[in-house]
């Protein structure tokens, strides 16, 4: 009767030797996986340091000095710590002038700036091909124009002597003697939320445009037969389908409008000469360059940086939620 041995068991050295000999190599792939997006990466990741996270790093240490002309002659340094910090959360101008100016403005501009972008947008929608190219077009040139030229162009329009909207009041009848609309904050601010609408909404058109195109035609059509007006449509079909787009804009113009500085600066009295008018920006670089207290004007950007870091994180957090949908 034959016996039928059953196979040796393998020994200790060869799978060790196999691990060793398959392993290695997979090892060093997936390592090289890993990096490979970080060493694609690395050139832009050191251009950003040396062009912003340096900078930001030197108007912190400067935020917590008291950093004069002084200390720019004489190279010392002259620590007080977070003194300028404390002044500036303690100064009545931070929350019944500039805080005020900064995130009103911000809150209108962005409402306003997202309304009439999506108005623009609704009507491109309903264009033909060429007329949708043709107005794209000349609504485009509105975002190219540098933010400077457009304030010059809104300050010449509202200025006191030969500006054409005192002119045309004038002429209809309804105001005798010139206004200067830059002295009161409320009609200053009107005609920077002018300017910074006139500039801003050919981004939100174009932006929901390109997401309106993607809107299911039929689904549209069906709810018209339904006897669903325009505003319903809009509400329960277009609204929904491009609330990531929405999301993306409403942030992405929340961090330009709370930003806002040469649209204020270049503004008559913004610069500093009517303080009833100052934002967070413009505060900032006057305590610096005009009062020659770097320091301060560096905590107070440091503060404005930190709350338009708050938003970023915010808006990277709708980017990665739209990926998860």
């Amino acid at each position: 009767m034959s016996m039928v041995h059953a196979p040796l068991p393998a020994t200790e050295t060869e799978p060790r030797s196999a691990s060793v000999a398959g392993g290695r190599p997979r090892r060093r792939g997936l390592s090289l996986i890993t990096a490979r997006p970080w060493l694609l990466l690395a050139p832009g990741l050191v251009i950003l340091a040396v062009l912003m996270l340096w900078p930001l790093i030197q108007v912190v240490v400067y935020s917590l000095q008291d950093y004069g002309l002084r200390e720019i002659n004489t190279g010392e340094s002259n620590w007080i710590g977070f003194q300028n910090y404390i002044e500036a959360l303690t100064d009545p101008t931070l929350w019944t002038v500039v805080l005020p100016n900064t995130v009103g403005f911000a809150a209108v501009a962005v409402f306003v700036t997202v309304a009439v972008g999506t108005l623009v947008a609704l009507l491109l929608a309903r264009l033909g091909t060429a007329w949708r190219t043709i107005v794209s077009s000349c609504i485009m040139v509105a975002w190219a124009m540098p933010a400077v030229t457009g304030t010059y162009v809104w300050t010449f329009i509202f200025d006191a002597d030969r500006g054409i909207f005192n002119s045309v009041l004038r002429d209809l009848g309804l105001m005798d003697d010139p206004v200067n609309w830059f002295t009161n904050q409320w009609s200053f601010y009107a005609i920077v939320l002018l300017n910074v609408v006139h500039h801003g909404f050919p981004f939100v058109a174009i932006t929901v445009l390109a997401g309106l195109l993607g809107v299911s035609k039929e689904m549209l059509e069906a709810a018209a037969l339904d006897g669903a007006n325009a505003w319903m449509r809009f509400w329960k079909i277009i609204f929904p389908t491009l609330k990531p787009v929405f999301s993306v804009v409403i942030i992405l113009s929340t961090i330009w409008d709370f930003k806002v500085f040469a649209q204020v600066y270049l503004m008559p009295g913004g610069g500093g000469g009517n303080r009833q008018v100052l934002n967070l920006g413009v505060w900032s670089y006057v305590e610096s360059f005009g009062q020659n207290r770097y320091g301060f004007g560096a905590a107070l950007a440091v503060l404005l940086t930190l709350v338009l870091i708050g938003i970023t994180i915010v808006y990277i957090r709708s980017l990665m939620k739209e990926d998860e949908l």
